[in-house]
């Protein structure tokens, strides 16, 4: 009798972590009739949800200078694993590296499924860009990429691809796959445009995704077709710049409907698909806020300064459906510093202790004072959903935008030595954020620029790497070791695939 191995899913949560899990599950022939190609590959997008303020997105963010998660006195000590990834002192066996590395092979395996159940050209064209999209970021932290095409022959071990074997498979696949993806979409389905952000992204990194991440190159053809995608999207006129006062569009509980930006999204609808958005508040919103969180997350005074007053990525009053009244005009979403507000009275906010909760640019990975509950600045990207009762917010999340578009063709001609040409794209980006005009483009301020667009996206650790950077010290992390550039290979996925050696330095 034939076999077919399934991946399931099950997600569960307690106390601040969110902990998922997958098990295989063997099914026959006789229970394959209510199995359809369309609906593995709902699940398949359901699964991206590591992505989503998942275990890849802390992996992502948490070792990089935009966000981190202090101990404070009791809470969020989680058996340091939070300051073990701020601090680039993980080892072999930790938790959410395990986790990430395991949630994107489920989500590749996923995508492959797909493909046994006779799908049609479009939903494996959408099946194959959605494996490709596992296999960079496994490429982008691990380096070793376990992949099996044939999923009814587990004699064979799966093969593993490594540094730019990966990426010319992206690449090849996507291209493989261009024509059969669909062009007039929401954001949340793959589309020709989403595969061409993946694949700008691939060349971008394809000389960083080789075995000397300290000394990556940037070959010139490489970012001659990060150039030329790049107006491809531009030249489709689907896309613009959100206006000024409308950054926040592209994270809001509307987002699919309003934003101009969105390229590729993660779908999230209350009663119908999704994961726990919400928890973007959550992790940050001090418990006495509305409504209350976990009081948890930060971001670094560091990288607050790097915003001037006048930009809107780092907060304004942003008015949407169902928001609060805020009468007293206070800012309810980006970068929260300072004195906090009941959005509802405009009275000040206070912590357990009766004392005014007024966010410190001050925060240590260990927080043992009294103002333990306010230390922090806290950054909201999502702006929260309070028209949607229940726990499954509406905002969508975003992937890919338009403006990482424009950002990666600026780094593709600073990269071939047209510093003035990128530098015209970015002040663009820049006039309609509300900040000033460069003098000149750099990789410094342009990796900066990308630190202001796109924080607590997922793709700080990725552009640290990119530009050098992600070994230095910064606010509660020293130097560190290169061997940090990669994530260590889990052990029990070392146990079961031969193919598979762990990396230099675990």
């Amino acid at each position: 009798m034939k076999k077919i191995f399934v991946v399931l899913l099950m997600a569960g949560s307690f106390s601040c972590t969110k902990l998922e899990e997958s098990f295989n599950s063997e099914i026959s022939e006789n229970d394959l009739s209510s199995i359809t190609a369309e609906g593995l590959l709902t699940s398949t997008y359901n699964s991206f949800a590591t992505y989503q303020d998942g275990n890849f997105w802390h992996l992502q963010e948490h070792t990089s200078d935009e966000a981190i998660a202090p101990t404070r006195g009791p809470d969020w000590d989680d058996n340091g694993q939070w300051r073990a990834l701020h601090a680039h002192t993980w080892n072999a066996d930790h938790g959410q590296i395990s986790g990430a590395f395991s949630d994107l092979l489920s989500a590749q395996f996923n995508a492959s499924n797909v493909l046994q159940f006779s799908p049609s050209a479009q939903q494996a064209a959408e099946a194959r860009f959605l494996r490709a999209m596992t296999i960079f970021s496994v490429a982008d932290g691990w380096n070793q990429v376990p992949y099996r095409e044939d999923l009814t022959d587990y004699r064979l071990d799966p093969i593993t691809l490594k540094g730019t074997e990966a990426t010319d498979f992206i690449i090849s696949e996507l291209n493989a796959i261009m024509t059969d993806l669909p062009d007039n979409v929401p954001a949340y389905t793959a589309s020709k445009n989403a595969a061409k952000v993946l694949l700008m992204k691939t060349y971008l990194n394809r000389g960083v995704f080789k075995d000397d991440r300290a000394n990556p190159g940037f070959d010139p053809a490489d970012m001659n077709q990060v150039i030329t995608l790049a107006d491809e999207i531009i030249g489709s006129g689907k896309y613009a710049l959100s206006d000024a006062g409308e950054y926040f569009d592209n994270f809001a509980p509307t987002n699919n409907d309003i934003s101009k930006e969105n390229i590729f999204t993660f779908f999230n609808e209350n009663g119908v698909r999704g994961s726990d958005i919400r928890n973007a508040w959550y992790q940050i919103a001090h418990y006495n806020m509305d409504p209350g969180g976990w009081n948890g997350f930060a971001t670094l005074s560091d990288f607050y300064d790097k915003f001037e007053a006048s930009d809107e990525r780092r907060g304004i009053n942003y008015v949407y459906p169902g928001t609060l009244p805020n009468p007293g005009n206070r800012q309810n979403v980006g970068l929260l510093f300072g004195q906090q507000y009941n959005l509802t009275t405009d009275e000040p906010l206070k912590d357990r202790q009766g004392v005014n909760l007024a966010f410190t640019r001050e925060v240590s990975l260990r927080e043992t004072g009294s103002n333990l509950e306010m230390t922090g600045i806290r950054a909201v990207k999502y702006p929260y959903d309070y028209a949607t009762s229940g726990d499954q917010k509406n905002n969508d999340w975003a992937y890919f935008r338009y403006a990482d578009v424009l950002l990666m063709k600026a780094e593709a001609l600073l990269r071939t030595d047209r510093a003035a040409d990128g530098l015209v794209i970015v002040n663009s980006l820049r006039a309609t954020r509300g900040a000033t005009a460069l003098a000149s483009l750099t990789e410094a301020n342009l990796l900066d620029e990308r630190g202001r667009e796109l924080y607590w996206e997922g793709w700080r650790r990725q552009d640290l790497v990119r530009f050098g950077k992600y070994n230095e010290a910064w606010q509660e992390k020293a130097a560190d070791d290169p061997k940090n550039l990669l994530f260590p290979i889990p052990a029990n996925q070392l146990a079961v695939n031969p193919n598979l050696t762990q990396n230099p330095g675990y």
